[in-house]
């Protein structure tokens, strides 16, 4: 694999020594292609006549008639347009090479640009179309690229399912958006099938645009049955929440209840629509679920679902789930207090200590408007190295919004941290600190915290950080 300027450097010098081109880089993958077609331009701008055998004085375009196949792929790519344009012509004699004529067409020089475009539509039929399509969709990135991507298109169009779904699996996202698209106008795709498309692929795009077609398409009830199952139990949230949307088409609302608490914030706010268009009252449902706060089955999702939809008054629902034995549930309670902007910073600050990064994940989001009224002794003690990783985050996360000396000492104290994104945060916390405005000046402290930090300024910007202190630089 070729992966940049410098491996297409390296492989145009293998071919213009004669080694197979089969040989030299992956011809299946298409970032071999476009760096050497990069290195090739690269090597021809001072040896020329090394690459393709000839005079840099012969008048172009030079004999190309007698090139093998190595030698005409690096003329293709010469820097030379007469050259390419000649090579263009004599690429006909090896079809291994039509990659680079695809990349031709979107060449800055005309002339090689329409005879590319000539070849292409020649040589293009769906076997070939389906080989060629990773590279044709990344040339058609490029200013002067569409052409190929229409001729992929109208080719790609008359392509059975069978032969489409080679690109359907295929790793580069852009190719299976294409294919889909292609897929979905052509009909060639069952709901069911988009369905699962739609719940087994990755990339956010294809989810939304198979899971939207398979919806689109139902035309009666029955049908639903092999199109909800895979879209309700989708990984990703995206479809989860189309199947959830479609349950109240199908008149299945009464299925969206169990939905109320998904993890996620995007399925609870579909199932709580289709709820109430049943004439449900989600936060009525939510409430009685957290009324129970020792069910150790109490799901996550309806902790913070009472929060996204209920009231101030709710708080006190999510206050006793403070202590609950899920992890998940204590986490979601901060959260959704927060959210409710129902915070007692004297109730949350001793879940700093909890063994669950979450939980003191959240407690920390939700302290930081507090963060000068927790003691800062007791937020430092939990800085130190024997401290669990996340606790020692939680607490410099609130001890970097304090500022003036309280955030030096913290951020000083863990330039020596075990953990290096920590390390790096408290340098950088050193870097941008400057004196609290209300500060006490010429505090000694400041001055042995600056020294020990010393490594990370300039002598410049010491001593102005010590002059702005009121201490002798």
């Amino acid at each position: 694999m070729l992966e940049d300027i410098e491996d297409g450097t390296a492989a145009a010098a293998r071919l213009a020594g004669g080694a197979p081109l089969h040989s030299t880089l992956d011809v299946a993958d298409p970032g071999d292609w476009l760096a050497l077609d990069a290195g090739v331009r690269e090597v021809a701008w001072y040896r020329p006549q090394f690459l393709l055998g000839c005079e840099r004085s012969a008048p172009p375009p030079a004999d190309l008639t007698r090139l093998d196949e190595s030698r005409l792929a690096l003329a293709l790519c010469h820097r030379d347009g007469r050259i390419r344009q000649e090579a263009v012509r004599q690429s006909v004699r090896y079809p291994g090479l039509l990659p680079l004529v695809v990349i031709r067409c979107a060449d800055w020089a005309g002339p090689v640009r329409e005879h590319a475009r000539q070849l292409l539509r020649e040589a293009l039929n769906a076997d070939a179309a389906l080989g060629l399509a990773p590279l044709i969709l990344r040339v058609g990135r490029r200013d002067r690229g569409a052409f190929g991507v229409d001729v992929l298109g109208q080719i790609l169009r008359q392509a059975s399912h069978g032969q489409l779904a080679v690109l359907f699996a295929d790793p580069d996202r852009i190719v299976r958006r294409f294919a889909y698209r292609l897929a979905v106008e052509g009909r060639l795709l069952r709901p069911a099938e988009l369905a699962r498309a739609a719940a087994r692929d990755q990339d956010t795009v294809v989810q939304d645009l198979c899971a939207t077609a398979a919806l689109t398409a139902l035309g009666d009830e029955d049908a639903y049955e092999g199109v909800l199952p895979p879209l309700l139990s989708a990984r990703n949230p995206r479809t989860r929440s189309a199947g959830v949307t479609a349950l109240r088409r199908a008149g299945r609302s009464e299925q969206a209840e169990q939905f109320l608490s998904d993890r996620s914030t995007l399925v609870r706010a579909c199932a709580r629509y289709v709820v109430r268009q049943l004439g449900g009252d989600p936060a009525a449902w939510y409430r009685e679920r957290c009324t129970a706060s020792d069910d150790p089955e109490l799901p996550p999702g309806a902790v913070i679902g009472l929060a996204e939809c209920g009231s101030r008054a709710d708080a006190g629902l999510l206050r006793p789930l403070l202590v609950h034995p899920a992890a998940g549930v204590r986490a979601r309670a901060v959260a959704g207090l927060r959210a409710l902007d129902c915070v007692d910073a004297q109730q949350l600050w001793p879940l700093l200590d909890d063994p669950a990064a979450g939980v003191v994940r959240e407690t920390a989001a939700a302290l930081l408007p507090s963060a000068k009224e927790l003691p800062a002794d007791w937020l430092l003690e939990r800085t130190r190295p024997e401290q669990p990783r996340h606790v020692r985050v939680g607490a410099f996360r609130l001890l970097d919004t304090r500022g003036g000396i309280v955030t030096l000492r913290a951020a000083v104290g863990l330039l020596e941290d075990p953990d290096m994104k920590l390390r790096i945060w408290a340098a950088q916390s050193v870097q941008r600190w400057h004196p609290a405005p209300d500060g006490r000046r010429g505090d000694a402290e400041v001055g042995e915290l600056l020294d020990r930090s010393r490594h990370l300024f300039s002598d410049h910007v010491l001593r102005r950080r010590k002059w702005e202190a009121g201490l002798d630089s």
